[in-house]
């Protein structure tokens, strides 16, 4: 079969595809897979040139990633759950109209309200999309072509990881057609109607084989949101504008929630989180760990871009070069994690933490002796070796988390640490620029140490908890 005929016959089931249509349904779920991690950076890039073109000032900056990755994160269990339950085809050509709509929502938006809702939807609707693609692909590849479709996901990811902040950055630079950064997300119509369009075609039906008694917990995840929201409404509006009734309100409400949210974990018949996951040591040392490395990593990352930007003046496209660097590391590190898992164990986390703090004390070292006149190219080797010790961590801590974890929990938890990943991101970039905005009236480099300082002192307080991971991952672990 061609891949014409792929693309114009109707769906099929599972058992008729060719190996062609196979390759063609991996290519569909790659895609998915970059719109979301594209989309998951962007705004790392394009966050001040929004800003200066329909206002919000620091509050949107803090909001265009973390509504993102909250409404990612909270949705993302009970999406898998819903594919399970309705079919893992019904719910990927869901996801994809609704990202693709929730694109051009965020790339017309005339207004920062507008903006940050449509933010949070695409997460919602990206939560729906990416859960079905490793389903499908697993109900429908043979043993020996789902380790080969396995093995492509994470360099051809990286490269979307690398083309993120890369495309934003060249995008806002040529300006086209006068619609500035724009097109960062407009560019979703295209690929999402492409995506709609070969969904439609290659997924076989799964109707059949849906599970229409599986429970999803929708309780339990409209405590987390609540929870969620209203710690970071708090946050970042109180860290804004002042600490006010509301803003402390919000706080409050978000931890009542929180605490609700645990009782329902403790009593519902299928809550998101398993009870028994939290007594296994292995598994809640690694959510503590990942939680804490994924969120001050993720503002990391923010922050680099923001000072690029904001106070060394560099362009979108200098500032996604001067990026650059780190996610190569992330890559050449991720690449090799994958030979040295098996061997070296929670060790890898730990020499990968070490490099994070090396890369970060290499930037703050250069900060304070070179200030605002540090160049690109001198910051590059600090970013590319703070790249490498997150690209050692970002796959090996969630896979040795699950290195003690009984078969029949292995699905709850490790839906469980993804979702932890991108909840991490959005309290990640929203607490680290706080810190760094907090301190730029007194002067970026000041605020860009301080930063620094507060990344250095976070990670040292993970290394301890390391020991309390299991020594190996699973047999047979690659979180993907």
């Amino acid at each position: 079969m061609t891949a014409t005929t792929a693309l114009t016959e109707p769906p099929r089931t599972a058992a008729s595809l060719s190996r062609t249509a196979l390759w063609l349904i991996l290519g569909l779920v790659l895609l998915a897979d970059a719109l979301d991690m594209i989309d998951a950076t962007v705004t790392n890039i394009a966050a001040p040139t929004i800003v200066n073109d329909i206002g919000g000032g620091e509050s949107l900056i803090k909001w265009l990633g973390s509504a993102y990755a909250l409404a990612m994160g909270v949705l993302l269990v009970v999406g898998g759950r819903l594919g399970d339950k309705f079919g893992q085809r019904r719910l990927f050509l869901i996801g994809m109209a609704g990202f693709t709509a929730a694109s051009a929502v965020a790339g017309l938006s005339p207004d920062p309200a507008l903006l940050v809702v449509a933010r949070a939807v695409q997460g919602a609707f990206g939560a729906l999309l990416i859960p079905q693609g490793m389903a499908i692909m697993t109900k429908t590849f043979p043993r020996d072509m789902l380790r080969k479709a396995f093995n492509l996901f994470g360099p051809l990811l990286g490269l979307a990881t690398i083309g993120g902040p890369v495309l934003a950055g060249f995008v806002i630079d040529a300006d086209f057609g006068g619609l500035s950064w724009r097109p960062v997300f407009l560019i979703n119509l295209v690929l999402g109607v492409i995506g709609l369009f070969a969904a439609t075609r290659l997924l076989p039906r799964d109707d059949v084989s849906a599970d229409h008694a599986t429970t999803v917990d929708g309780k339990g995840a409209g405590l987390l949101a609540v929870t969620m929201f209203g710690l970071m409404f708090g946050l970042i509006e109180g860290s804004t504008y002042g600490w006010s009734a509301l803003s402390l309100g919000s706080l409050a409400v978000g931890v009542a929630f929180l605490g609700l949210f645990a009782h329902r974990q403790r009593t519902a018949a299928d809550p998101l989180i398993k009870p028994s996951l939290l007594k296994n040591k292995g598994f809640t040392s690694g959510l503590f760990v990942g939680l804490l490395f994924f969120a001050v990593t993720s503002g990391l990352t923010y922050v680099i871009s923001l000072f690029l930007q904001q106070a060394l003046h560099a362009s979108p496209g200098d500032t996604a070069l001067g990026m650059l660097p780190l996610t190569l590391g992330i890559i050449v590190a991720a690449g090799a994690g994958m030979a040295l898992a098996s061997k070296l164990g929670r060790t890898l986390v730990l020499i990968g933490m070490l490099l994070t703090m090396a890369g970060a004390g290499y930037l703050l070292a250069l900060v304070l002796t070179s200030g605002l006149s540090v160049s690109l190219w001198a910051l590059a080797p600090a970013v590319f070796l703070t790249g490498l010790g997150m690209g050692a961590c970002f796959g090996s801590i969630f896979d040795i988390a699950l290195g003690d974890i009984d078969p029949d929990e292995a699905g709850s938890a490790s839906g469980s640490l993804t979702a932890i990943q991108q909840l991490a991101n959005g309290i990640g970039s929203a607490t680290v620029t706080t810190v760094y905005f907090h301190f730029v009236p007194d002067g970026s480099t000041h605020a860009m140490t301080i930063s620094l300082i507060v990344v250095l002192a976070i990670t040292a307080v993970c290394l301890p908890a390391l020991r309390l991971l299991p020594r190996k991952a699973a047999e047979g672990a690659g979180h993907h």
